[in-house]
């Protein structure tokens, strides 16, 4: 069912579910992490529009060895990094962009890619768990994003927390490291050049559809 609620509305109510739920202590790690991660700002070696990204080696659902190229198949895209399966707010993310996105960037013929550093089984886990019918590709290692210059390490404290909580991020990831890339979209033209990208060093906030059709519509795609 279509619903009108934009991803930061979702966001709260999430948030409003776990100030009910979760631990105290919990609660306090995640907003000082959050605020910390947002006061930082955006990292200055992250990528400038008109940067032509080079290809580099992905793995589908299936554990195949694919590329970036092969995947964007000489097409305008938005690509989509997220952090994993594991993420709530990744879920969110890219629910609201296969309900909202998917129709219009289909009748713009623009792909849409949502890249990750997990396992192909985490993949396919976030792919079937929301029903996505756009392509989910990991990207070991982070090698991807770190062309962009996204690439980010949690915390000790964070990283122990989820492991209370019974998320091994090191585990979760393709390459057994403990990296993620910041959540981050891009609009790509058909030859890979960078014509917008939106990075949140704060994984709770993301770009909402609506930013991301506005973008496309700047940039003439």
């Amino acid at each position: 069912m279509t619903t009108t609620a934009t991803i930061a509305a979702r966001v709260d109510e999430l948030h409003a579910q776990m100030a009910a739920h979760a631990p105290d202590e919990v609660l306090a790690i995640n907003a000082r992490d959050r605020a910390e991660l947002a006061a930082s700002g955006t990292p200055a070696a992250v990528a400038k529009v008109g940067a032509v990204l080079a290809d580099s080696e992905l793995l589908d659902v299936n554990g195949m060895t694919t590329s970036f190229y092969a995947v964007t198949a000489g097409a305008a895209a938005v690509v989509v990094f997220y952090r994993g399966a594991w993420c709530p707010y990744c879920n969110i993310a890219l629910a609201s962009y296969q309900e909202k996105l998917v129709p219009e960037l289909t009748k713009r013929a623009v792909t849409l890619i949502a890249v990750s550093p997990q396992t192909p089984d985490g993949s396919l886990t976030m792919q079937q768990k929301n029903d996505l019918t756009f392509t989910v590709v990991s990207d070991p290692g982070n090698v991807l994003a770190a062309q962009l210059g996204i690439v980010t390490r949690p915390s000790d404290e964070i990283l122990a927390m989820q492991k209370k909580l019974g998320v091994d991020i090191s585990q979760a990831n393709a390459d057994g490291g403990p990296t993620l890339a910041m959540p981050t979209v891009l609009i790509l033209d058909a030859v890979h050049m960078l014509r917008w990208i939106d990075v949140h060093p704060d994984y709770s906030t993301r770009s909402e559809p609506t930013q991301i059709l506005a973008a496309l519509d700047a940039a003439g795609i």
